[in-house]
């Protein structure tokens, strides 16, 4: 890493990564901004519009279950989502336009919280480039993108814009992937890093067919080849509108920062995961229709314990999922056949964190941190194969956690440090799992 972080790094595990680091590995798909994180591995298993699985220090975090990650303050994991829990489409992003990425491996951060029992990121995004830039690229299998970023003076501060459009086609020679991924990011700053505001409106939208696990027996018999298809009509379509804000300053008691955010969320994906066990096909649609609320804020508080130093950080976060619709529908060719199960969900936590730093020695340093948990789930069962289970998976529950860490560091110079850390993390469950008495289909418990 470029940063050098002796002396304020929590565990052995967290590091920052710059933009400029990030120009130096070239990227084939969004997702592999976050492999930059020592150790992680994004891969791609169902068309370039989907979440990147990922996987972390032996734990295989499906689409980021056990991975929490922010973009300015803003959660990415989707709880009680259509196609996973945590699920965390980066597609979103513009990498030119990130700035840096702190990340953490392990649970000794407090303020990460939810999804982060293996790791998490805070993505930052830039407020000034230095150059208007208009990019054009092309390449095999009908790869092309757009782009135009560039800042400017406006308002009595600054306006960050970035617009991409991106096509492909892909490898596949029975399916046309048609990639159509839209980009559109507007922020204005005013201040500097220290004291500051900023305003940030991000759209996307995105569709995409789909090229799925195939079975080994039809490529040797000659049916499909390596790059063919069993269903040829699976994909999807995924949009993400937000409005996010975020506030930096100081007051009598020390340096504070402040977030709030709003998100409108879609996604329709056609899957396909066992082809003819039923005989009429066996295609899946997941749907996830929801809006976010949230924010947060912290505070700095240095005080003395006798002749040592401790560095304090309150935090409290709130956040609603206010989900419309989620659920699972039978399909065939992407014509509905009937619901398997179609909910309302009400989903909301509230959260308060403190972290302490204490300077035993000139070298020896505690860390210390305590997290509080509230979460209240409520599901309304809208629709499922037999009428008579709705109202049993139907209902509302609530529950509450305490998670902390300890970490202890010795520095021995400027450029050698040992750190001895323990910790826990947590994902929350999916809303429905919390909820459901009946199975949808069948009606047994």
């Amino acid at each position: 890493r470029q940063l050098n972080l002796i002396g304020s790094a929590t565990s052995a595990s967290e590091g920052q990564i710059s933009q400029a680091e990030l120009d130096l590995r070239p990227l084939l798909r969004v997702g592999e901004v976050l492999e930059t994180v020592p150790g992680l591995v994004a891969t791609q298993h169902s068309g370039s519009g989907k979440a990147n699985q990922f996987f972390l220090r032996g734990f295989n975090l499906d689409h980021g279950t056990d991975f929490a990650t922010h973009v300015d303050g803003m959660p990415v994991n989707m709880r009680s989502h259509g196609h996973g829990q945590g699920y965390t489409d980066l597609n979103f992003l513009i990498p030119e336009l990130i700035n840096s990425i702190a990340f953490t491996k392990g649970s000794y951060d407090a303020a990460s919280g939810d999804f982060s029992g293996a790791g998490s990121a805070q993505i930052s995004t830039a407020n000034q480039l230095a150059e208007t830039r208009f990019s054009i690229g092309g390449g095999d299998f009908g790869f092309r993108r757009a782009l135009l970023t560039g800042s400017t003076p406006a308002a009595g501060g600054e306006l960050l814009y970035g617009i991409e459009q991106q096509d492909y086609a892909g490898a596949w020679d029975s399916i046309d992937e048609d990639v159509d991924r839209k980009n559109l990011w507007l922020k204005q700053s005013w201040g500097d890093s220290r004291a500051g505001f900023d305003l940030m409106f991000m759209a996307y939208d995105n569709s995409w067919n789909s090229a799925d696990q195939i079975p080994e027996r039809a490529v040797a018999s000659g049916l499909i080849t390596e790059f063919g298809s069993i269903d040829t009509t699976v994909g999807g379509e995924s949009s993400r509108y937000s409005l996010s804000s975020n506030w930096r300053g100081s007051n009598a008691l020390g340096d504070f920062r402040a977030s709030a955010y709003a998100i409108d969320y879609e996604m329709n994906l056609f899957s396909n995961f066992s082809y003819f066990v039923e005989p009429t096909g066996d295609q899946f649609q997941q749907l996830d229709d929801r809006r976010l609320f949230g924010g947060q804020i912290e505070q700095d508080l240095q005080t003395q314990i006798a002749t040592m130093e401790l560095r304090n950080t309150f935090g409290l976060q709130l956040r609603r999922d206010d989900i419309a619709g989620v659920g699972l529908r039978s399909s065939n060719q992407r014509e509905l056949r009937g619901d398997i199960r179609f909910d309302a969900v009400d989903q909301s936590s509230a959260s308060a964190y403190w972290e302490g730093e204490l300077s035993l020695t000139s070298k020896l340093r505690a860390t210390t941190s305590l997290r509080y948990d509230n979460f209240d789930f409520d599901v309304t069962a809208l629709a499922a194969g037999d009428a008579s289970t709705l109202a049993a998976n139907t209902g509302s529950a609530g529950d509450d956690l305490v998670t902390g860490s300890v970490s202890l560091s010795y520095a021995v110079d400027d450029r050698l440090e040992f750190y001895a850390s323990i910790g826990q993390g947590f994902h929350s469950n999916d809303a429905r799992g919390v909820i459901s008495a009946r199975d949808p289909m069948s009606g047994e418990a």
